[in-house]
């Protein structure tokens, strides 16, 4: 059974008569009257009674009918809501985010989204990177904002942009001066401070340890938190030191705010990516909201 043979059918049944339908449906006669007779073998019933003035729905033929018209409704409104996603009128994109990251971040994007695509529907799953990186490779994200490197081989990304490191440490201190004399403080120069890291399991802790290793050290860890909001609060009490992504340092706070510097060169960064699962196709919107991503971070990037 093939749609157009529904058709078909719909419009003998709306006409009673095989010339008009022929004309309404643009082919011959003779063809229609094949495919009728096609269709009815098939379903092993007849739908039409046949006489040499009219055409006349048989009991069969009312109720294939009836739900002859359920079904291509039902097609109509399925190439109707495609054509609007394909059209970017509708859709939704499941978005993963680091929380504090996309605390940043997202109030930037969004709204620009919002404003080209409103009936596009955004679903937000924040969580840590590592276990961002699962959901994004079995599916349950379309897309997630993380930073270099991946853990994951089977995860694609689009490069955000690079974001350097600062440092942050209590108002009070030793180095905090330096802020206002526009000198650079290198790695090195912290290897007896006390560290305050997020917990295990964080993207940017991970990159915090390395950092210092690489610098010749182990960070003297005394404290850690899940929240960068907290870990910063307790800076800036004086409890210890901790690098920070710039997009979070330059971020507006009320109270228990640290000071921040910026580190000599080479200046740490991090590489923040749109993730996705490699070879997962991506609908319109997804990519649409990835390209306002990329674009409206770029522009942070450059302030």
């Amino acid at each position: 059974m093939e749609l157009r043979q529904l058709q078909y059918a719909l419009q003998i049944a709306a006409e009673r008569n095989f010339s008009r339908a022929a004309e309404k449906l643009h082919i011959a006669q003779p063809s229609l009257s094949q495919q009728l007779s096609k269709l009815e073998k098939e379903l092993g019933v007849l739908l039409f009674q046949r006489n040499t003035s009219s055409v006349e729905l048989t009991h069969a033929g009312a109720k294939f009918i009836e739900q002859a018209q359920i079904i291509i409704d039902a097609v109509e409104l399925l190439r109707q809501e495609m054509s609007d996603i394909s059209q970017l009128r509708t859709g939704r994109v499941v978005v993963g985010s680091m929380p504090i990251t996309g605390a940043h971040l997202l109030p930037h994007v969004l709204p620009v989204f919002k404003l080209k695509y409103p009936e596009v529907e955004i679903t937000l799953l924040e969580d840590s990177s590592m276990n961002l990186e699962k959901l994004t490779a079995s599916g349950q994200t379309d897309l997630s904002l993380l930073s270099l490197p991946l853990e994951i081989p089977s995860l694609a990304y689009e490069v955000l942009g690079e974001e350097r490191i600062d440092l942050a440490v209590p108002p009070e201190h030793w180095l905090a001066s330096r802020n206002a004399k526009g000198i650079r403080t290198s790695l090195i120069e912290l290897k007896d401070e006390p560290f305050i890291v997020l917990k295990e399991g964080q993207g940017f802790r991970k990159m915090t340890v390395e950092l210092c290793q690489a610098a010749g050290f182990e960070p003297r860890i005394v404290f850690e938190s899940n929240n960068m909001e907290t870990v910063q609060s307790l800076v800036a009490t004086g409890m210890g030191v901790t690098l920070v992504p710039h997009f979070i340092a330059r971020a507006p706070r009320s109270e228990f705010v640290p000071v921040y510097l910026p580190l000599a060169d080479p200046i740490p960064s991090r590489t923040l990516v749109v993730a996705y699962r490699r070879g997962r196709y991506l609908s319109k919107a997804a990519e649409a909201f990835m390209e306002t991503f990329k674009s409206t971070v770029a522009d942070l990037v450059e302030k």
